[in-house]
């Protein structure tokens, strides 16, 4: 997978969101969300690389960090030797985000953080994370500060590399933070902004997880097809009858409707406007439509479908978790129940 990573560096596709002047390739996120796409439709996997670093590890430093943080924190990973990861969620919080038990002391010059942060997409290959701890529990949701930390540095262990269903080439794990001391310069933003950081980063990181998510779906359909079009049952190509022709037009249906979504979504971040309620129906419709897709991609491969010579089982495996990492499909579905709601002003 670093070969990998390195030639997704080459192409520029791990720098993409990122300016020109900080060693990206300055690209808007409809061109991410369709990079993502392509990508994913090749290797999941790659695809939920991409986008941790893209997404949620550039995300807060393009949108709060100084200058000096900008040089010291982006530059050297936009070319795919280094890469960064994220790291919000905890073993107890699940999707309250607010909940933040890690907590960052202030001792002089320097902060000391102490806990754990689970579920770390690129926990193992990352040289640098973003940090969301407690610096002041009396503020609650408004006392949380983000903090950009190098890999490794002392006082920071990785837990166990999780044995997952699927994404299985991407490492996963804890990062424990015991009394470990990092500048009070590596702040990211304003102290108390944590949150805000955080909410804001997991907006613009749905739309990159939708673009893996239709990536899945369209490799499911093109695998479909492909399968279809060969095997010979009653003496013709199953492709021919009308129970798989139905099946693979709910499954482009779903696919394309979740596609648009995606686009519209990136197109209004794109233009500065308010996407927050886009990005989850993005994100909720892409993630659906991939399991959606996957499922019949097996159902129409029959036995072939549920072993690995095939790669439809891959694509179920891989499509799940779309539902779950960056908000859960329930949490999308509260987002944009908000959203509705304030634009109606009906409580």
């Amino acid at each position: 997978m670093p070969h990998l990573i390195k030639k997704m560096g080459d192409l520029g596709l791990m720098g993409l969101v990122a300016p020109e002047e900080y060693g990206g390739t300055g690209m808007d996120y409809l061109a991410y969300a369709i990079a993502m796409e392509e990508i994913s439709r090749g290797c999941a996997t790659a695809g939920v690389i991409m986008s941790v670093n893209n997404s949620l590890y550039f995300g807060p430093l393009l949108g709060f960090a100084n200058e000096k943080q900008k040089e010291q924190w982006i530059v050297p990973f936009t070319t795919g030797e280094r890469v960064g990861c994220f790291a919000l969620s905890e073993p107890g919080n699940g999707s309250d985000a607010g909940a933040a038990s890690t907590v960052a002391k202030a001792i002089g010059d320097t902060y000391v953080l102490n806990g754990t942060k689970a579920w770390i997409t690129n926990g193992y290959e990352s040289e640098a994370t973003i940090v969301f701890a407690t610096t002041d529990k009396a503020k609650k949701h408004r006392g949380i500060s983000a903090f950009a930390v190098p890999k490794p540095t002392k006082g920071l262990s990785l837990g166990k590399r999780e044995d997952k269903l699927g994404i299985r080439a991407s490492s996963t794990c804890n990062l424990i933070f015991e009394d470990c001391e990092i500048p009070a310069e590596n702040i990211v933003g304003a102290p108390g902004m944590g949150f805000k950081i955080a909410m804001m980063t997991l907006d613009g990181g749905r739309i990159g997880i939708a673009g893996q998510a239709l990536g899945i779906a369209q490799a499911a359909i093109d695998c479909a097809i492909d399968y279809a079009s060969k095997r010979i049952a009653f003496s013709a190509p199953i492709l021919k009858m009308q129970s798989i022709q139905q099946k693979l037009a709910d499954m482009e249906l779903r696919t394309e409707s979740a596609r648009l979504l995606t686009h519209k979504a990136a197109a209004l971040k794109d233009e500065g406007k308010a996407f927050s309620k886009h990005a989850a129906m993005a994100k909720l419709a892409a993630s659906e439509a991939a399991t959606f897709c996957a499922h019949q991609c097996i159902q129409i491969l029959g036995g072939m479908g549920y072993v690995s010579d095939m790669p439809a089982e891959r694509f179920y495996r891989d499509a799940r978790i779309t539902e779950i990492y960056e908000g859960t499909s329930e949490i999308q579905r509260l987002v944009i129940a908000g959203s509705l709601i304030k634009e109606y002003q009906v409580l």
